[in-house]
């Protein structure tokens, strides 16, 4: 009587693989087709433009964007050594340093202050988030008319107590913190409401128990409030650096870059040169270290930042 061969278990293994394989690949084409459209999307409007930024930064180009001479890396050494581009990143770090840390505190603190379960609180919830419903070039064109000089809000209020008027955007040394404190009005409503509804996801056994213990409402916010909502400010505090980095409308709408190029960050120093100046090497060259700029940033607000994000 002939026996039948037996299959060995790495066999078996093997052959189960390769049925998932060939199970899984329909699945995985399927996949492919859900996302090409996103693909086609992102390889036009930001790969492709993404690359070809990083490609012009090496020529020398005409009024058109065409490139003519191959320069290497001459339009980085020439920006480095450029008085004006050492102002533009002056400006964008300083820009960075009193937008970001001041617009996240007010909006941590509207936030905490917003869910207290008080009558009336809708109200004010409302005008805190009210901003988001602004567009920038209304924002700024309100903000330009209060830093106006003879008929602007904050001058009336200097002469009523007694003080001088004052250039709000028209001197170096008030020109870049007037559009800071525009920007960070602009910029508190989308802050405020993902930092309300962080805290709102917060469980409420937690300052039931905590009064049960009888600690503080300041012992309270540092030991759950703030741990437990640190995803969340994690997420603000990265998005509102790279939004400042980013920064444009109202520098175009307030300064233009002005005065002495106090306020000329970056963003509107790659726009001077390409659309104004159409150096478009240099603007490209200008865009490749801001976005190099960006990534460091990220990264290292994700590799520092992260260690003290405490995750339910």
């Amino acid at each position: 009587m002939s026996s039948t061969p037996s299959l060995s278990t790495e066999q078996i293994n093997v052959n189960q693989t390769e049925f998932k394989v060939k199970r899984e690949l329909p699945n995985f084409v399927v996949g492919l087709l859900y996302l090409l459209p996103s693909i086609l999307l992102f390889s036009i409007f930001l790969f492709y433009p993404m690359l070809r930024t990083l490609y012009l930064s090496f020529f020398l180009t005409d009024g058109q964007g065409v490139p003519i001479t191959f320069v290497g890396f001459e339009n980085f050494t020439y920006l480095l050594q450029s008085t004006s581009f050492q102002k533009s990143i002056k400006a964008t770090i300083l820009f960075v340093i009193y937008t970001v840390p001041v617009g996240v505190i007010l909006a941590l603190f509207l936030a905490v202050i917003s869910n207290e379960k008080v009558k009336g609180i809708g109200f004010f919830r409302t005008m805190f988030s009210s901003t988001m419903g602004m567009s920038v070039a209304a924002s700024s064109v309100i903000w330009m008319f209060m830093y106006n000089p003879a008929i602007g809000i904050f001058n009336k209020i200097l002469v009523a107590i007694g003080g001088s008027e004052t250039q709000w955007l028209l001197d170096p040394k008030y020109a870049l913190l007037s559009v800071a404190v525009s920007t960070v009005w602009m910029n508190t409503g989308f802050a405020f409401l993902i930092l309300l509804g962080g805290l709102q996801n917060i469980d409420e056994h937690l300052y039931e128990n905590a009064d049960i213990a009888g600690v503080s409402y300041w012992y309270k916010l540092r030991k759950i409030t703030i741990p437990m909502l640190s995803p969340t400010l994690f997420f603000i505090i990265t998005v509102s650096l790279i939004n400042s980095f980013q920064t444009f409308g109202q520098i175009d709408i307030l300064t233009k870059g002005g005065p002495v190029e106090s306020t000329n960050v970056i963003v509107y120093s790659i726009y001077k040169e390409a659309f104004i100046n159409y150096n478009v090497g240099s603007a490209s060259a200008q865009a490749t270290i801001l976005f190099f700029c960006i990534l460091i940033v990220t990264i290292l607000q994700f590799k520092i930042g992260e260690r003290k994000v405490h995750y339910q």
